[in-house]
């Protein structure tokens, strides 16, 4: 049986949070539905394309640390869209979708 949570790298974890992002048409904040250390699901009714880049902004434990995560929205729908980060947040994700710490690792300058 090949499931799309048998092909996942990292669990996911069902969490209920805003996240800020940008895509090509703006800056919108959303729910969060799920969350792994290699992406996240968010529960939308706007239009984002597959393949689209896209920068997150979303709260870690306490509400004044919010990391930003770059990645690529991987599938969407009218319910909402799918990101896989760039790169995996090296971090072990609570039951409640949180990431109690978090080390995020940064592109290199171009």
């Amino acid at each position: 049986m090949n499931t799309i949570a048998n092909r996942r790298r990292h669990p996911r974890h069902i969490a209920l949070f805003t996240a800020k992002y940008t895509v090509k048409s703006g800056t919108y904040r959303d729910l969060v539905r799920n969350v792994s250390a290699g992406g996240i699901y968010i529960i939308s009714r706007r239009t984002i394309r597959d393949g689209q880049r896209i920068s997150l902004r979303f709260p870690v434990l306490a509400f004044d640390k919010k990391p930003s995560v770059a990645g690529t929205v991987i599938r969407s729908h009218h319910r909402g869209f799918a990101v896989m980060f760039d790169h995996p947040v090296e971090a072990k994700i609570g039951r409640d979708g949180r990431f109690p710490h978090i080390e995020i690792k940064q592109d290199q300058p171009r």
